[in-house]
């Protein structure tokens, strides 16, 4: 165990250590993945989670040191974003002849993510702060983390409940859309990029292009809505 320590501290070191494991534990998440035959609850960004969760616990490494490896992978967060219009390209001209139901499912998404999440913490005895925090859990993470420093809220925490919802949406949503008998792709697409954001539109693209489209669309328009409905709502309520 001495050893493994002294090994640990060495390779701790270098930056594309946490890189290297990142990459490896995604890697692993797609494989069971696969392997299960397509698991909603094998989602490979929920078990690489779990596993560099369970790696940094157990060595004890702060997430800081992680991150320093990490950003790399986090700076293609933006390069991927912008690569989502790929699709959306492909099907605009499904995409103009839904534009009003599109607005209409954007703004009523959003208000809906926005009050469920507050009256549900509020009901909980959630504090304000928190409350702020918890409020755009269904934007991507960049936009949500903006929000909440410029309102007043804990980025880190709003980060945090980003992410939980991104892998519950993706794994939970396609089996409450299929209970509920939706199956047109384009709605689809837009519950889950509105609701779940990237990690939602990153689900609905393995499955159909139309519903990656409409899903990548949706959490676009979505983050906007949310920045500007937001701080309205909140000064209005709070």
């Amino acid at each position: 165990m001495t050893d493994f320590t002294e090994v640990w501290v060495y390779l701790s070191a270098s930056p594309l250590l946490f890189l290297t494991l990142t990459l490896a534990a995604f890697q692993a998440g797609s494989w069971l993945y696969q392997r299960s035959g397509h698991k909603p609850f094998l989602n490979p960004v929920m078990t690489a989670v779990i596993l560099l969760v369970a790696i940094l616990t157990l060595t004890e490494t702060p997430y800081p040191a992680y991150f320093e490896g990490a950003q790399f992978v986090h700076f293609l967060l933006g390069p991927a974003t912008v690569a989502l219009a790929i699709p959306l390209y492909r099907q605009f001209d499904r995409v103009k002849r839904s534009a009003l139901a599109l607005v209409t499912s954007i703004l009523c998404g959003s208000l809906t993510a926005i009050g469920t999440a507050v009256v549900l913490g509020w009901a909980l005895g959630a504090s304000r702060e928190t409350l702020l925090s918890l409020a755009p859990k269904s934007v991507t993470a960049p936009v949500a983390m903006g929000i909440t420093e410029q309102l007043g809220g804990l980025p880190s925490l709003t980060a945090v409940l980003v992410i939980l919802t991104g892998i519950l949406g993706a794994v939970i949503g396609p089996m409450l859309l299929n209970l509920l008998r939706i199956r047109d792709w384009r709605a689809r697409g837009l519950a889950l990029g509105t609701a779940s954001h990237g990690i939602g539109t990153a689900r609905a693209l393995q499955v159909n292009e139309l519903a990656g489209a409409f899903s990548g669309l949706a959490m676009g328009l979505n983050a906007l809505a949310t920045a500007i409905l937001l701080p309205v709502l909140w000064r209005v309520f709070f």
